[in-house]
């Protein structure tokens, strides 16, 4: 029962991530800058709330140097992640916006050796290398590197890895991160109605309930991936989430109908083989680990 509740949970939250780019055009007029500023704002709101309701507060004291600094920086990373892949779909790059999801595990490993000098396998050289290689195709085929998708798999990477060394619950650290960048965001907020650029407010009751879920569609989905993590094997959770970057890349395909030439098909397919070279490798990995664990007779 507890796994069944975990993989729906986790289903859901990366059904809700792949999703993103249906919501994001929603929004509009509002600019790039005036949707991050309030999904910043209203997360923290929503953050808030969910921490208040369930009176979890004892934890603020208890929060060392080190955590803050660790999530001050993850602050900034996301805030640039997130402000690049709703500046990305809207301009309608939502493909190239999920290859930085695709090729993220690949840096991932590649972070893996840089700063914390682990030793990789030879099969996990080699997925590296192909995803290296469908970067230099894709490069070739967009006539310039792959920005948009090289910023999102830097910034969720090095994101990915600042939460780790941080070690706080999902929902106690991005109300941190929320907070550590709600005065320049809210600053953002007030100046852009100010000088009548904003959206927000001046396009119909629907557009303001739209920018308020904000809140509520960053936080559900992270949410229900706590409850997927708490409850799925790890080599699960790995799967699932390659869902979030095939549902956004299939949005951009066939919802918003953005060009997959010929080439660009061929990088993106050494980017799936290398990832599948990525999930054997764990697997095997991980099956050869349980069969060397010795079995202990109970007391």
């Amino acid at each position: 029962m507890e796994t069944r509740r975990g993989l729906a949970a986790g289903l859901a939250a990366y059904v809700i991530w792949g999703l993103f780019p249906l919501y994001f055009p929603l929004l509009k007029p509002s600019s790039a800058g005036e949707v991050l500023a309030h999904r910043i704002v209203w997360t923290l709101v929503t953050m808030g709330l969910l921490l208040a309701f369930a009176r979890r507060w004892a934890w603020v004291k208890a929060v060392t140097g080190r955590q803050w600094a660790a999530l001050s920086a993850a602050a900034v990373l996301i805030a640039v992640n997130w402000g690049t892949y709703i500046l990305a779909v809207n301009d309608g790059k939502t493909i190239e916006a999920s290859l930085g999801y695709f090729i993220t595990p690949l840096f991932s490993v590649l972070l893996g050796v840089v700063l914390l000098k682990e030793r990789l396998r030879p099969w996990q050289w080699t997925a590296v290398g192909i995803g290296v290689l469908a970067v230099v195709i894709l490069t070739l085929d967009y006539g310039r590197p792959p920005w948009i998708a090289l910023i999102l798999t830097f910034t969720f990477g090095i994101y990915g890895l600042l939460k780790k060394r941080a070690a706080m619950p999902s929902a106690e650290s991005m109300a941190i991160e929320s907070a550590v960048l709600f005065v320049p965001a809210a600053g953002f907020a007030v100046w852009t109605q100010a000088d009548g650029s904003a959206a927000f407010g001046h396009h119909g009751a629907g557009h303001v309930l739209l920018i308020l879920a904000l809140g509520i569609v960053t936080a559900a989905p992270l949410m229900l991936f706590n409850t997927a993590a708490q409850a799925l094997p790890l080599s699960t959770v790995g799967l699932l989430q390659y869902l979030a970057p095939v549902l956004q890349f299939s949005v951009g395909l066939f919802v918003q109908h953005e060009l997959m030439p010929g080439s660009r098909w061929t990088g993106f397919g050494l980017v799936w083989f290398a990832l599948a070279i990525l999930t054997f490798d764990a697997f095997r990995t991980a099956r050869r680990s349980r069969a060397a664990t010795p079995v202990t007779a109970a007391a």
